[in-house]
């Protein structure tokens, strides 16, 4: 039994949906930016009078919307968001699924052991996160490109998605880990798209309140901040050691738990 090939055409429907989703969301949004430009300077000076809290809930930051790179910056937050709710919910259905579906006896019955089982389904999931994050790359660059007039906008674009990516496997384990402990099978997604929340609104308190800095190191979504990927800060090594330990130990808890839980069957 390909468990491999059966994740991937389970999934299939809801990948092409999530990838026709992204690529509205670039079309439409760097649209907007070209009726927009034509009012030059003033978008800034309009954006300078806004209030910082304003700006930081709409993730705004410091970024000049009269730049085509800059206005995806801020499109930026909202493309992170997507993935990694994408991210989440797909860690957390694919393992949970089977005790929801009443399809673990079935699948465990085989001859093939849990570990394998795991390997494949992860397998598959990360497939699925990679090909939304290429179609998210591909639609950027050309939908950026053609609004850049001349900017060199390939390099920010390529750390902007691989930060993305990254924040994409971060949260693809988090719903693994959730769906390998919770004992109850339909709790996992909610729980997973929870905890996202939790950090996504933490990254935002964080830009509100100064006083919150300390709290950063807490929501992986400051681990790759648009406005340091397009600056010439790009990738914070501090943050990069975190990211890949946070996903290894995500990665390990996810074997470990699963098996040696109690199946639901």
């Amino acid at each position: 039994m390909n468990v491999f090939k059966r994740e991937m055409r389970a999934n299939r429907k809801a990948l092409i949906i999530w990838s026709i989703g992204v690529i509205l969301m670039i079309a439409s949004s760097m649209g907007k930016y070209a009726g927009l430009s034509a009012s030059g300077q003033s978008i800034n000076d309009l954006l300078a009078e806004m209030p910082q809290s304003l700006k930081a809930v709409m993730g705004m930051g410091t970024f000049d919307l009269t730049m085509a790179i800059g206005y995806f910056g801020v499109l930026f937050i909202y493309l992170a968001m997507m993935a990694t709710i994408h991210s989440a919910m797909l860690g957390a259905n694919i393992i949970s699924k089977e005790e929801r579906d009443k399809t673990a006896e079935f699948l465990f019955s085989k001859p093939i052991s849990r570990n394998r089982i795991i390997s494949s389904k992860l397998l598959a999931s990360f497939v699925n996160i990679l090909i939304l994050n290429l179609v998210t790359f591909v639609s950027s660059i050309l939908m950026v490109q053609k609004y850049s007039k001349g900017e060199a906008v390939l390099g920010d674009i390529t750390r902007l998605i691989l930060g993305m990516f990254i924040l994409q496997l971060i949260f693809l384990f988090i719903g693994t880990v959730i769906a390998a402990v919770c004992k109850h099978p339909k709790t996992a997604p909610t729980l997973a798209a929870g905890i996202l929340l939790i950090t996504f609104m933490l990254s935002i308190g964080i830009d509100l309140n100064n006083r919150l800095e300390k709290l950063k190191y807490l929501t992986p979504f400051k681990y790759f901040d648009a406005k340091n990927l397009i600056s010439s800060q790009g990738f914070e090594p501090v943050y990069m050691i975190l990211s890949v330990l946070l996903i290894a130990v995500l990665l390990s808890a996810t074997y470990v738990f699963y098996k040696h839980r109690d199946l639901n069957v």
